[in-house]
C-alpha cells in the first residue's frame, strides 16, 4: 500500500529555526505523513537537535552542502514509495491544518502537479511573503502579494509554479518529468520544475487555507547577498535556455533584454552589479538539455508569462 505524504525539509545550519519547524509538524490536524530532514553538512548542531529531540523524524546526513536541489532530490529518492512529497523550508512554522489542506487540494484533480501554501511573514503574520509564484516575459520570477495583506489573497488561485518553500507535489508526475535540476544548486529550481510540469500538461495551484510563517533567507542569511545574486542570475538565464525554444526566445527578446537590463541597474545600485553580470555569463555556459514538447504547450506557457507580466505591473502600482 502506497504511503500518503513525505514532508521533506532541507537543512543547512538551521539551528535558529529547525526546532520550531519540527514542533509545528507535531501539532498537525492529520498524522498520515512522515518527516524527512535532509542535512547538508551542518556544523551548528541543528542535525543533532533534530535527531535528539524529534526521534520520529528520518534524518538523512549528506555530509556536505549539496545545495537545495541536492538535498531535495535526496529526500525525493527516500520518498519514492509515497503518493505526495511536501517540500518545506526549515525557517517556517506550519499552521495546524497545513498538511491536511494541501493533501485535500492536490487530491481534488489529477491535473494538479503541485499546490502551494500561503507563506506569511514571520514577524508580521498578517502580511504575505509569497502568495503564489508567476513568471513574466521580462525573465522575472516573482512572488504574488509580497508585503500585502494575506486576507486579500484568500482564494485558491492557479499559478505558474509553486514556491518550493511550502508546497506539495505529486510523486507520479515527478517520476514522469524528473526531479529538481541538480545543476541549479539553489534558487529558481522550483520555477524550472513547475515550468516543466506545465509544459507536460499539468497545473499548479495556490491554496491559502494552508499557511506557514516564514522567516525568509534562513540559509543564505539575507535578501540580497553574493551567494543569492550569483545563483539567481545564473539560473535565470539557464531556465530560459532550457524551457523556451528558439522561436519563443526570439519573440520575447525585447522584453527579456529590458528585464535583464533593469535588473543589472538594480543590482549595480545594491553593490552586486559585477556578481549579477558574472552570473548571467555563467548561465550562458551551462550545459542544457532543452525541453521538448508541442507548439501548443509552449504557446500556453507564453500566455501564462504574459499574464504574469500584467499581474506584476498591477501589483507594482497597487
Amino acid at each position: 500500500m502506497m504511503k500518503q505524504t513525505a514532508v521533506i525539509i532541507p537543512n543547512y545550519n538551521g539551528i535558529r529555526y529547525i526546532g520550531n519547524c519540527l514542533a509545528s509538524l507535531r501539532n498537525q490536524s492529520v498524522s498520515d505523513f512522515e518527516v524527512f530532514v535532509i542535512d547538508n553538512g551542518s556544523t551548528d548542531g541543528s542535525a543533532e537537535l533534530a535527531a535528539e529531540e524529534y526521534p520520529e523524524v528520518h534524518l538523512i546526513n549528506l555530509g556536505e552542502n549539496t545545495g537545495f536541489t541536492g538535498a531535495v532530490n535526496a529526500g525525493l529518492k527516500a520518498a519514492e514509495s509515497f503518493r505526495y512529497a511536501l517540500l518545506l523550508n526549515n525557517d517556517t512554522i506550519a499552521g495546524k491544518h497545513f498538511v491536511e489542506a494541501l493533501e485535500k487540494a492536490i487530491g481534488e484533480d489529477q491535473k494538479f502537479f503541485s499546490c502551494q501554501a500561503s507563506l506569511r511573514q514571520m514577524d508580521h503574520p498578517e502580511c504575505l511573503d509569497d502568495g503564489g509564484d508567476f513568471y513574466s516575459v521580462l525573465g522575472w520570477a516573482w512572488a504574488r502579494g509580497k508585503g500585502k495583506s494575506a486576507y486579500r489573497y484568500a482564494k485558491n488561485t492557479p499559478v505558474f509554479f509553486s514556491c518550493a518553500g511550502a508546497a506539495i507535489y505529486r510523486m507520479d508526475v515527478i517520476r514522469e518529468i524528473g526531479a529538481l535540476d541538480p545543476q541549479m544548486f539553489a534558487y529558481l529550481e522550483d520555477c524550472d520544475l513547475g515550468w516543466r510540469a506545465r509544459l507536460a500538461g499539468y497545473e499548479n495551484l495556490y491554496v491559502p487555507s494552508a499557511y506557514v510563517l516564514h522567516a525568509g533567507s534562513g540559509s543564505s542569511g539575507s535578501r540580497y547577498n553574493e551567494f543569492k545574486v550569483k545563483y539567481t542570475s545564473r539560473n535565470s538565464v539557464y531556465i530560459i535556455r532550457k524551457n523556451m525554444p528558439l522561436w519563443q526566445r526570439i519573440l520575447n527578446f525585447p522584453f527579456l533584454a529590458a528585464g535583464f537590463g533593469i535588473k543589472t541597474v538594480f543590482f549595480m545600485k545594491k553593490g552586486f552589479g559585477k556578481t549579477y553580470l558574472t552570473g548571467l555569463r555563467n548561465g550562458m555556459k551551462m550545459d542544457v538539455k532543452p525541453s521538448k514538447t508541442g507548439f501548443r504547450a509552449y504557446a500556453a506557457a507564453e500566455l501564462w508569462m504574459l499574464k504574469g507580466t500584467v499581474l506584476r505591473i498591477r501589483e507594482f502600482f497597487d
